[in-house]
This record gives C-alpha cells, sequence and structure tokens, in this order.
C-alpha cells in the first residue's frame, strides 16, 4: 500500500483546481451555500448585466427548473440565478409571479412563468444556436411535440404508477400497463425521424422530457422494481438517453441516481423494494470528476464541518462536552477523503492516522469518521453541491474508504 503524508487543505484546493474547469460563487449564510457559474458568463463585459435572471429552487430538484437551466446552457446564454425557498417563499416573489412557482425568469426584464413558455421565450429572442428545427413543417411538429408533452397525460401516468401503492396487485399492474402504454408512444414519436431525438436535431422537445424520464429512469428500478434503461422494449428510449448523455450542458444540470431516490422518499415517502442503483464506474475514476469533487469539499469544508458536527450524530462521541477532539477528527477524516479523490489512481488509500485496516486506530475518532462519511455520502445533493459526475466519484471514493479504512 502506498503511504504519504495527507495534504493541507490549502494544497489540496490548488491541486483540485488545476484538474477541472467546474466554478462556483460562494453565497455565505445563504442556501444553496455555492451556485455553478454559468458556463458563457465569461461572455458578457465587465460591469454588464446578464440577460436573463432565473428564479428557481434552492435545493436543485425542480424538473421545471432544470428544463430551463439545460436549455439556457445548450444555447449559451450568460444569465444570473435568484434562489426560491420553495418551503418558505417570499412575499416579493408571490406578488411578482401569479402562479407562485418556480421556474419564472426575467428576459431582458420581461417576466415570464412556466417552463414552456419561458423555453419558448428564449428561443425567440436567442435564435442562435437554435432548439427548434429551420425547416418550416418540421419547425411546426417540434412545436406541437412540446405543447403534447404538457398535455399527453405520460407525467401524470409515470408518477401515479411510481408513487401510488395500491393494496392490490391487479391494480398496481394496471397503473404499469398505462405506464408502458405511454412509453410505447414515445417510441413511435421517437421512430418519426432519423436520429436519436424527437425530431432529427436535438430541440427543445427532448429538453422537456429530459428531466423526467431521467428521474423516472433513477427511481423506477428502486421503487417498483421495474427498468427502463435497458429494457429491450424500448430501444429508440435507451437511444435518446445515450445521445443525451453526450451533451455537455446535460452534466451540468442533470441530478445523480442516489439524489433523485433520496429525493423521492424524503419528499413522497415512498419505501424502495430493491437495491440501489451501482453508482457509474466509469464516471468514478474520470480524472475531471473526481477533481471536481474534492475542489467542491476543499473549498466548502467549513459549511460541511459545521453540518456534520451539527446533524451527523458525532456530538455524541465528544468527551465531557469537549468537541475539540471530533471537529479535528472530522476535519482530518473529509482532508483525507479530498487527497484520496486527488492522489488514488482507485487501489491506493492515502496514509495517516488511519493508514488501513491493521493500523491502530483510535477507535473514537475512527468512529467520528465513519460516521461523518457515512453521513457525508447522503447529504450531498446534486447538482445543488457538484454535478452529477462529481457526485458519483464523491460517493465512490467515500465507499472505498469506508470498506477499506474502517
Amino acid at each position: 500500500m502506498s503511504i504519504h503524508t495527507i495534504s493541507s487543505w490549502e494544497e489540496l484546493l490548488e491541486t483540485a483546481r488545476k484538474n477541472t474547469p467546474a466554478r462556483r460563487v460562494k453565497r455565505p449564510g445563504q442556501s444553496p451555500s455555492t451556485a455553478p457559474v454559468p458556463s458563457s458568463l465569461h461572455k458578457l463585459p465587465p460591469n454588464t448585466e446578464p440577460p436573463v435572471l432565473l428564479y428557481r429552487d434552492t435545493n436543485s430538484w425542480c424538473p421545471f427548473c432544470e428544463r430551463v437551466w439545460f436549455a439556457l446552457e445548450e444555447k449559451e446564454i450568460p444569465f444570473a440565478t435568484e434562489f426560491i425557498d420553495l418551503s418558505n417563499k417570499p412575499k416579493w416573489y408571490t406578488d411578482l409571479v401569479p402562479t407562485t412557482l418556480v421556474p419564472a425568469a426575467k428576459i431582458e426584464g420581461k417576466l415570464i412563468y412556466e417552463s414552456k413558455d419561458i423555453l419558448l421565450a428564449l428561443e425567440a429572442r436567442f435564435p442562435t444556436p437554435a432548439l427548434l428545427p429551420e425547416n418550416p413543417e418540421e419547425n411546426a411538429a417540434a412545436r406541437q411535440l412540446v405543447e403534447e408533452a404538457e398535455t399527453n397525460g405520460f407525467r401524470d401516468i409515470a408518477y401515479k404508477f411510481l408513487r401510488e401503492a395500491p393494496s392490490d396487485a391487479d391494480e398496481l399492474a394496471k397503473l404499469q400497463t398505462a405506464f408502458e402504454t405511454k412509453l410505447d408512444e414515445l417510441e413511435q414519436t421517437l421512430a418519426k425521424y432519423p436520429g436519436p431525438f424527437f425530431v432529427s436535431t436535438f430541440s427543445l422537445v427532448d429538453i422537456m422530457y429530459s428531466p423526467h424520464l431521467d428521474r423516472l429512469a433513477a427511481n423506477l428500478p428502486v421503487y417498483r422494481g421495474y427498468h427502463l434503461k435497458g429494457n429491450p422494449r424500448f430501444p429508440r428510449i435507451n437511444a435518446w438517453f445515450a445521445a443525451l448523455n453526450q451533451r455537455p450542458a446535460y452534466h451540468r444540470v442533470k441530478s445523480d441516481n442516489i439524489t433523485n431516490n433520496l429525493l423521492l422518499r424524503r419528499r413522497w415517502g415512498v419505501e424502495p423494494i430493491g437495491n440501489p442503483l451501482p453508482l457509474d464506474a466509469a464516471d468514478s475514476e474520470k480524472i475531471e470528476y473526481r477533481a471536481e469533487a474534492a475542489e467542491r469539499l476543499s473549498d466548502n469544508r467549513e459549511v460541511a464541518i459545521a453540518d456534520i458536527i451539527k446533524n451527523s450524530g458525532v456530538q455524541a462521541l465528544a468527551a465531557d462536552g469537549d468537541f475539540t477532539t471530533v471537529k479535528e477528527a472530522v476535519d482530518f477524516h473529509l482532508r483525507q477523503l479530498a487527497d484520496y479523490l486527488i492522489h488514488s489512481n482507485g487501489q491506493n488509500l492515502p496514509g495517516g492516522r488511519t493508514g488501513g485496516k491493521n493500523s491502530n486506530i483510535d477507535p473514537v475518532f475512527a468512529a467520528v469518521g465513519a460516521i461523518t462519511l457515512a453521513y457525508l455520502r447522503n447529504r450531498i445533493c446534486a447538482p445543488r453541491d457538484m454535478s452529477a459526475g462529481a457526485a458519483t466519484a464523491f460517493r465512490a471514493a467515500i465507499d472505498k474508504l469506508l470498506t477499506s479504512v474502517y
């Protein structure tokens, strides 16, 4: 086993930033505590306000907000974000937006709400690069598909199958049949044009469906034992997923499977019946994702440490109410995690105070480390805290440390 001294936080942050272009701005005392920098913000002249202001949820859970974010990134439109706490919406927002819902956007000062209307407004004001086909006939077909994405009942039937738990097996089977009928309709729609997308090029139609199909692909195996990805009945939907996965903007805005599944259980009370989906091995070993995860942890360590000490249960391990040793242990294990993300080749573990299973480990120190890592594994939220790829690398590194060290 390779043993080396764990780097300082400052060294970890410097190294991580050299290996990832991902950057976030700090928002001290606010929720979220950081926010991603739009990929096109650098296009703005100095001291110029972005043309778009997006109002969205603080946790980056809202699929309708994700649609708008996806389009902004695809079209490379500089934008600013105002985060709205959905559990305690400010009066100025409910006075501003008639629906009181997110997303909403000001496009060069003009308020638009409802995700579909925002997408169409962005396309009208910023036509290049286009997210609707140039050919008039195909353009009309795409616009019709955008409308149908909201009215064809797919989303309602899909989430009814996912969230409802009828005691009658026949009723559940009927819900599954209704859902599969809608999936068959999507298969037929995807067959109308060459290529993997709903029309001949990537478009607003794909953006309309992306957040919901992504969530269903993550949720259904765990909560209904039903697989959408890899299902031979839906080859075109699977080809669509594969094509979507090639788009950089998609990776900036999507969530990861674990975040999606934790959200469903917390928000809707649905109980899992299957095993968690395996982490994506390719993402977990990509240097840029590992570096992004290490950068996020290193740059946001003070917030992370405060959250862990307050909410993870490590306080119970403090001797005589002295949290000094506990805080030291939390800090050490987070630094060890960041170091492992940066320096490990996927096999070697960092050395230090808990350098391996056979080391002489202070049991309290090790227990604090185990609690810290286990808590953080399911605490992070993608893309609120980091990209989905970085979250996958982050969770995989925690799993490795937990199984190999403790």
